[in-house]
């Protein structure tokens, strides 16, 4: 972990969730008020559907809630389209920008995901932009030169540890069980750090980098223990409250 820095753990729910899932946010709540969470800021991430009634539940406590995507654009003819604007006014603080599913999947490119990082800090929000690599680049040796390009590419020209955080998850390792060495954290997470301070001055020492990739109770302590890892972002281990917060009892 940076020192001096508070971590963030950030749960992304994906295209999971309808109303009768709320009380996992609630419990989360709960559990910050009561003091149970530890030191490190958490964050749920749920389907836009979702994010309006689940900022109800969360008002006056320091729980934050985020957006998985935005667009670039303020407002216009974007049918289906959610400006980062209207995340904010909907309550949250975060928004996801980046993902690999949607770099994969709708072939989104890093100029793309700088506009929306953009986007979100002109709503005011804090973007945390996804970077990583595929398993041929892990084997062939690319990794670093691989997410370094992305860095370079998605970060914002300005960014501030108040407007960026960065996530760190290995395609490979979403969703299957597996994870990377704890030497390959390190030395990607290493690199990142030394291309923000490259990028971003003094204020890329703050930034907060996050590891993401099958990260469960079982692994957390270990691999949130890791230098320049300044917490995860969780996917399926986020859908339950009980899972979500032994993720964060990293930080107890």
């Amino acid at each position: 972990m940076t020192p001096d820095v508070r971590p963030l753990v950030a749960g992304n729910w994906k295209m999971h969730g309808v109303k009768a899932v709320l009380p996992e946010i609630m419990a989360i709540r709960v559990a910050v008020d009561r003091g149970e969470a530890g030191v490190a800021e958490l964050a749920v991430c749920p389907p836009a559907t979702l994010i309006p009634p689940a900022a109800g539940l969360v008002v006056g406590s320091t729980v934050a809630l985020g957006g998985q995507n935005c667009h670039e654009k303020v407002s216009g003819p974007y049918t289906g389209g959610i400006s980062a604007e209207m995340l904010k006014d909907a309550g949250c603080s975060y928004v996801i920008v980046g993902h690999s599913e949607r770099r994969s999947f709708r072939g989104e490119t890093d100029a793309q995901v700088r506009g929306k990082a953009e986007a979100a800090r002109r709503a005011g929000l804090t973007a945390i932009v996804c970077v990583g690599e595929t398993r041929v680049e892990r084997d062939e040796g690319r990794a670093l030169e691989t997410v370094g390009a992305q860095v370079r590419g998605s970060v914002p020209e300005g960014a501030t540890p108040a407007t960026l955080v960065v996530a760190y998850e290995p395609i490979w390792a979403i969703g299957t069980g597996l994870t990377p060495t704890d030497a390959d954290v390190t030395e990607m997470h290493g690199s990142i750090r030394r291309l923000l301070i490259e990028l971003l001055g003094e204020a890329g020492r703050r930034v907060r980098i996050l590891y993401g990739g099958s990260v469960k109770p079982a692994n957390a302590r270990e691999l949130l223990g890791l230098p320049n890892v300044d917490g995860a972002l969780v996917g399926g281990a986020s859908l339950k409250a009980h899972d979500f917060l032994a993720i964060a009892a990293a930080y107890l």
